[in-house]
């Protein structure tokens, strides 16, 4: 602890190195020259870094996208295999009645059915009178009916949605309009 009547402890001083005559001292413009060039070199580097790193999460981005596009019906092909087991089985029956093929094809229908739902395959079968939709249903024909003008009269073959988004839209007739 220092008292006051002592005095802090200095280091010693250092004698000072005389300078040759010819070297003077850098000029302020020098050291700001050199202090740029320093800064940017610093950051140069760190670009060239920034640059590679972005450059390695595209290259990542692209492999993962086309993963995922080569693997992406995996699921889907995977739920579908049942089905052509069952079918598979059924032509491997070829005396078998009418009756047990017939529930047979039902049982099939309904696993193509659970694997589409597991898939987000929607069934698109609008009932009669309901406002025809361009977006989901595809008119084959306009007939007189006794309903409202541009509603369903009737579906031709059902269509399907894929994650609200329609892989084919039903084929339906549509009422006329009255005159």
């Amino acid at each position: 602890m220092i008292n006051d009547a002592q005095e802090p402890y200095l280091p010693p001083e250092q004698p000072a190195t005389p300078q040759p005559a010819e070297v003077q001292p850098e000029s302020a413009a020098e050291v700001q020259l050199s202090e740029l060039q320093a800064e940017l070199s610093t950051l140069n580097d760190a670009f060239l870094r920034a640059k590679a790193e972005a450059e390695n999460v595209r290259r990542r981005a692209e492999e993962e996208v086309s993963r995922a596009r080569k693997f992406a019906v995996e699921s889907f092909a995977e739920s579908l295999l049942p089905v052509m087991d069952s079918l598979q089985a059924a032509i491997a029956m070829p005396d078998a009645k009418t009756e047990t093929v017939l529930e047979g094809v039902h049982a099939t229908l309904r696993q193509l059915t659970s694997a589409l739902e597991r898939n987000r395959v929607v069934e698109v079968a609008p009932p009669a009178g309901t406002k025809f939709d361009p977006h989901q249903h595809q008119a084959i024909s306009v007939v007189p009916a006794e309903q409202e003008p541009n509603t369903v009269v009737a579906v031709l073959q059902k269509g399907y949605l894929i994650a609200d988004r329609v892989l084919r839209p039903a084929l339906v007739t549509v009422a006329a309009a009255k005159q």
